[in-house]
């Protein structure tokens, strides 16, 4: 069980701190337990999710260093490329779903690479394509921010600073 002030991660919402937990008589005729979300990124909304609601899709954000040990093996994770379009968006959205951060980047860099492929001979991504893509950056960017202790917009620079470039060097 979550307490009040964790950070957790809420389906594709975000990061969402807890900021209380209460029962409220008014939405069922029960005495229902309910977690009461802020997302960390829109102050103009709260969310209230049961307590005992196991088809809810929320996670505890991962530890800083988790994140640190997700970045170093940022340059040997698979792209997870489908020829078929329509198949590929489905397990986009589908690993998107799944509140995995290591999913979220293979998305990322799966479609980095691809728009980089394109962009070469005047091509674009899809839309749908930019938008998974954009999702599963925002996504990984909150999360990241928070344990990080930075700003969304620090994330990207502060990953291409300790993401390991040359594994040689090393040896």
């Amino acid at each position: 069980m979550f307490k009040v002030n964790d950070y957790v991660v809420y389906g594709l919402t975000g990061v969402c701190q807890i900021t209380d937990i209460r029962r409220d008589e008014h939405i069922s005729n029960d005495e229902t337990q309910y977690y009461v979300l802020n997302p960390v990124y829109d102050s103009n909304m709260t969310i209230m999710v049961p307590v005992n609601n196991q088809n809810i899709s929320m996670r505890s954000i991962i530890t800083k260093d988790d994140a640190l040990s997700l970045i170093a093996k940022m340059p040997e994770m698979e792209s997870v490329w489908i020829n078929d379009e329509r198949q590929r968006n489905a397990n986009f959205k589908a690993a998107l779903r799944s509140g995995n951060n290591e999913e979220w980047v293979k998305i990322i860099r799966t479609l980095y690479l691809e728009k980089e492929a394109r962009s070469a001979i005047g091509k674009k991504l899809t839309k749908t394509e930019e938008d998974i893509m954009n999702k599963a950056e925002t996504q990984l960017n909150q999360e990241f921010s928070i344990v990080l202790d930075i700003s969304p917009d620090e994330v990207v620079p502060y990953i291409l600073e300790h993401i390991p470039h040359n594994k040689e060097s090393v040896n």
